[in-house]
């Protein structure tokens, strides 16, 4: 059985650099000597270098998120601006970071780049955090030797498409919690408050009234199927989940059937129009071929009806057809859209259009989930008040029956 290799040593280190700036980090090396050495041949000067501690070194890793792709996207935007060469850029932001998998990650991309490979090549080499899109915005970055003006776009893109996922999850979770509570909730005094009251009951010698009769029936179904109902929750939970894994015509069932909920339907709908133009946008502007760029435009509009009609759009595109027409043939995008793409392609200016339709529709998904999330909190209060306020009027019917006999 082979041994296990040695675990190479952290260490953090202080200097300046070349222009007598002050720069720290933390950097893997066997010693302290090739540490001190590896700073120098990237031009820093060495003042204290040290071994991260054991304590230090447990940190737990977390899971890469977009919102972390975003900041390194923007930092290395901001380095390369200053003047950084692209190397030593890539040092700072990965010792930078908090995320031992996000140091670890970009430390790789260094590595490659310390190589000779291209950045577009080394991020394509990590596709789970590097998508087509953004290894290709990166490519033409550095076609046209604008690699930083393309990271800049590239994390403004990201910061954008990031925040309407996370209003639109936040509008769809907030009902979706208060019901769950709501439903635990009710179990719990079903289960548990109900058949206090029920032996108080035996003894009125009187028929109870229909309501309590029907809690009371309700009760006996929860305490004798309970662990039963919350198994096959459970099981039906996971077995969902499981599928839309699995099998992609559920995940496509599900995207068609999101656009038919009212109100949500059209959050959910004017979301992959704003994702459309922002992609489509930045990637135009960057030089990318239309063709090309709606290959990845497609995938990015995060529902399955979009997709496969931006595919369908591609196609037309690519045999001579006008991107408006193509756009006014799929029958997904309003006039207004079809119109600013039109003046866009006319004026030849088609990536500022698109960039004013994408700011135009997330400032409207915005609204609209505002607007939803006022009027959710009335109606999941009343929820919560029929509910519970049933069962204790339930429970109460019939000790003022008994008040009203006396």
């Amino acid at each position: 059985m082979a041994q296990k290799a040695a675990k190479i040593p952290t260490f953090v280190w202080e200097g300046t650099d070349k222009r007598g700036v002050k720069v720290k980090g933390e950097t893997q090396a066997e010693n302290v000597t090739l540490m001190k050495a590896e700073l120098r041949r990237q031009g820093i000067a060495p003042k204290a270098v040290k071994r991260k501690s054991s304590l230090s070194l447990g940190k737990r890793a977390k899971k890469i998120t977009p919102g972390d792709i975003a900041v390194f996207s923007r930092q290395l935007a901001t380095m390369m601006s200053a003047g950084v060469p692209l190397v030593q850029g890539l040092d700072i932001v990965g010792r930078g970071h908090e995320n031992p998998s996000m140091q670890k990650l970009v430390m790789d991309i260094k590595t490659d780049v310390e190589g000779g490979t291209n950045l577009s090549e080394a991020l394509g080499k990590h596709p789970r955090q590097f998508n087509e899109l953004f290894c290709n915005l990166v490519e033409a970055g550095e076609s046209a030797g604008v690699l930083d003006t393309l990271l800049d776009k590239l994390a403004t893109y990201l910061e954008k498409t990031e925040s309407i996922k996370k209003k639109i999850k936040k509008a769809l979770f907030y009902p979706a919690a208060v019901l769950v509570v709501a439903f635990v909730v009710t179990a719990i005094l079903l289960y548990f408050v109900v058949p206090q009251f029920e032996s108080l009951f035996r003894g009125f010698g009187a028929d109870l009234p229909v309501f309590t009769q029907f809690v009371l029936g309700l009760s006996y179904f929860v305490q004798d199927y309970g662990l039963y109902i919350i198994i096959g929750l459970v099981a039906a939970v996971l077995l969902f989940i499981e599928a839309k894994k699995r099998y992609p015509k559920v995940v496509q069932f599900l995207d068609r059937l999101s656009l038919k909920i009212p109100v949500i339907g059209m959050i959910l709908e004017k979301a992959a129009i704003a994702r459309y133009a922002r992609t489509l946008s930045t990637m135009f502007a960057a030089g990318v071929p239309l063709v090309e760029a709606l290959d990845s435009v497609a995938g990015a509009t995060g529902n399955y009806v979009y997709q496969k009609g931006v595919q369908e759009m591609r196609e037309q595109v690519a045999s001579g057809q006008q991107l408006q027409v193509a756009m006014k043939l799929s029958n997904l995008f309003p006039n207004m859209v079809i119109q600013m793409t039109a003046i866009g392609e006319e004026s030849g200016s088609l990536d500022s259009m698109l960039a004013k339709v994408a700011d135009f529709y997330e400032e409207e998904v915005d609204n609209m989930i505002d607007s939803l999330s006022s009027l959710l909190e009335p109606m999941i209060m009343v929820i919560l008040g029929v509910l519970v306020g049933g069962l204790v009027i339930a429970m109460y019917l019939p000790i003022f029956q008994m008040g009203q006999v006396v």
